[in-house]
């Protein structure tokens, strides 16, 4: 895998297809503009709510963006590309209040959830995904880190200990290191921690004076940081990968106390603060350059004891550098999602595996709540679950997404024009196609939505016959097919096989049929191959059976024998890249943790790939490379 230039320096060379697949994949991304001053107090002590923000990309004036959830100072505030958090303070009891803007839309602040205590003046850092808090007052000085998962809300959680107790320092970081620097009482120690993991701060260095917030600030490039001692008037440097003391590195414009800081790739940007009374000034720095500040601006307002913060400081330089991923559509997507379900009982958790290796699941997020017998589908860069009823509960018209590149928990998409359970589904990138269930009648409603935006659901066509537990999911760039079921005519197990064109609304058409009936079949896919794995027949209920069978997607008739599964079983998780098929859990009747793997392209058994977190079945499965996202 090719190693490829920084967009924001304009260095090496990027050829157009490259920068199609970046962009198409959701890789390629501008520099951020925004930096944010939020809260603090005027002349007097009494907290503010005002959220300011600043175009870094030119010098000039701030302007308003919102208001906090309350009025708060000596508050700290972090942030991904996407999103700022505002965390603890106080107003005029110390506050456990953390809550967020969205870059992308001006207007007031949204709760995120609770810090693990109430707690002022203290220091964080954040990278594209995590965002730490660090120390703090609550009233006595504090060694503790804890952190939340950015893309998602909620309350945080323990990440380690800092070397040193205490408040008022200040952080910054680089896609992979947070460090922490300077505290009251007087320090100049820093200390840094790996974002991704968990555990105790190391030693870095030391500034090159002691430091407090109300002297200090932090800004960041991805590779070097720079520390705005405010009172002191001087500016320190450290390169974030290398520990060591800081170095001298210019000064500020004005003096003053209480200053916050920002960045986006070059500039380091310096607001707000006291020089006596409530500053409104702002000044940079070129990071890569120093020397002394330059004016910026000025702030809408002048505030003392403020909390400052950017959507593309140093520690979100990771969105556009570095190594470029495989594009999708060069190597299939490899990622397969698992969501909801029973373990006997249903649950929220979402899972996912690396498609083309081998090994157990991972946690990537939850969903809204605790539901099953639902279905999935996915297109390259998102996963929409379809939930089918809840425990205890009555059936749902919900349909949440995730972004696979993106661990974190769910979001509404919309609704199904129908409540039901254990539909079937089909997808190619553009569309997702949900047929079937039960409502407690059987239905034949086949409903779709278009997974690049959301919305609801609408009407595509009609099943064949009513039924439920339909395969999910076998489908090429153009075709999806329903095999099997439940229908209430003759035979209460079918094996009976439709077909629909992704693209065009209309009735499914018959296509062919399986070589065993049965229901809750999952299925895998390559471009031109749909393997149903499972299922259920009557003789076999609630156990579930070990067939295999397949289909050639273009060309219409039965399915052939392809191979038996490891462990018989019903209702799994089914899920593909280009060439690769994974069957994960499922009922035997208890709950399995069993996930297979198949070559589509090679008839046979299945092979043992690893276990999920936790056994369950009839839930949402997905991935972002099945046959529906190749081969275009």
């Amino acid at each position: 895998m090719a190693n490829y230039p920084q967009l924001d320096n304009c260095s090496g060379v990027w050829n157009l297809r490259e920068v199609y697949d970046a962009v198409m994949g959701g890789y390629w991304r501008n520099v951020g503009s925004k930096g944010i001053i939020a809260g603090g107090t005027g002349d007097n002590s009494t907290p503010i709510s005002t959220i300011q923000q600043i175009n870094m990309g030119s010098t000039g004036n701030a302007s308003d963006f919102g208001d906090l959830t309350e009025s708060k100072k000596l508050a700290t505030f972090f942030s991904s590309f996407n999103r700022g958090l505002a965390a603890g303070g106080e107003n005029p009891s110390t506050s456990n209040v953390i809550c967020y803007i969205e870059y992308a839309t001006q207007g007031n602040a949204a709760d995120f959830g609770d810090l693990i205590s109430a707690q002022r003046m203290i220091g964080s850092c954040a990278n594209s995904t995590r965002g730490l808090t660090a120390g703090g007052d609550s009233p006595a000085d504090l060694n503790i880190i804890n952190y939340v998962t950015i893309s998602s809300t909620g309350n945080q959680t323990d990440f380690g200990d800092l070397t040193v107790a205490r408040d008022s320092l200040s952080g910054l970081s680089s896609p992979t290191r947070g460090v922490f620097a300077g505290g009251e009482p007087a320090t100049n120690v820093m200390d840094f921690v790996t974002i991704a993991t968990t555990g105790n701060a190391t030693d870095f260095g030391n500034l090159t004076a002691n430091s407090d917030v109300r002297a200090g600030c932090g800004a960041a490039s991805s590779t070097i940081g720079i520390w705005g001692q405010g009172s002191a008037h001087n500016m320190d440097k450290i390169v974030i990968a290398s520990e060591g003391n800081a170095v001298d590195y210019g000064d500020l414009s004005v003096s003053r106390a209480n200053v916050s800081g920002m960045s986006n790739s070059h500039r380091a940007i310096f607001g707000g603060g006291n020089d006596s009374t409530a500053s409104n000034v702002i000044d940079f720095v070129l990071i890569n350059v120093g020397g002394t500040a330059s004016d910026f601006g000025d702030l809408t307002t002048a505030v003392n004891r403020q909390m400052g913060g950017s959507q593309a400081h140093g520690g979100l330089n990771d969105g556009y550098q570095g190594t470029r991923p495989i594009p999708f559509n060069e190597a299939g997507g490899d990622r397969g999602m698992m969501a909801g379900g029973a373990d006997p009982n249903y649950n929220a958790n979402i899972t996912f595996v690396d498609i083309s290796s081998t090994g157990n699941a991972q946690d990537f997020g939850d969903a809204s709540g605790i539901f099953g017998n639902s279905a999935g589908a996915a297109n390259k860069t998102r996963f929409v679950m379809h939930f089918g009823d809840t425990s205890p509960g009555p059936l749902v018209t919900t349909v949440e997404y995730v972004e696979f590149q993106t661990t974190g928990n769910a979001a509404d998409f919309g609704d199904l024009t129908q409540a039901r359970r254990l539909a079937g589904s089909v997808c190619n990138n553009t569309r997702a196609i949900f047929g079937g269930g039960k409502t407690p009648s059987l239905v034949n409603t086949i409903d779709y939505i278009t997974i690049g935006s959301l919305g609801n659901g609408a009407d595509f066509g009609d099943l064949q016959n009513a039924k439920q537990g339909p395969s999910q999911m076998i489908n090429s760039n153009t075709r999806g097919l329903f095999a099997g079921g439940r229908d209430p005519s003759g035979s209460p197990y079918t094996d009976e096989t439709g077909y629909v064109t992704i693209s065009t609304v209309g009735n499914a058409t018959d296509f062919g049929n399986l070589s065993v009936a049965r229901q809750y079949a999952n299925a895998a896919s390559s471009s031109t191959r749909g393997v149903a794995m499972g299922g259920e027949t009557p003789g076999s209920a609630p156990g579930g059976v070990n067939t295999m069978d397949y289909f050639t997607i273009a060309t219409t008739g039965n399915a052939t024998d392809f191979g038996d599964l490891t462990v018989a079983r019903r209702a799994g998780f089914g899920m593909s890249n280009s060439t690769r098929g994974l069957l994960a859990g499922g009922s035997t009747p208890s709950e399995s943790n069993v996930i297979d793997f198949i070559t589509i392209a090679s008839t046979g058994d299945s092979t043992d790939f690893g276990d999920m977190i936790t056994a369950r079945s009839f839930g949402s499965p997905g991935s972002n490379g099945h046959g529906g996202l190749v081969g275009g």
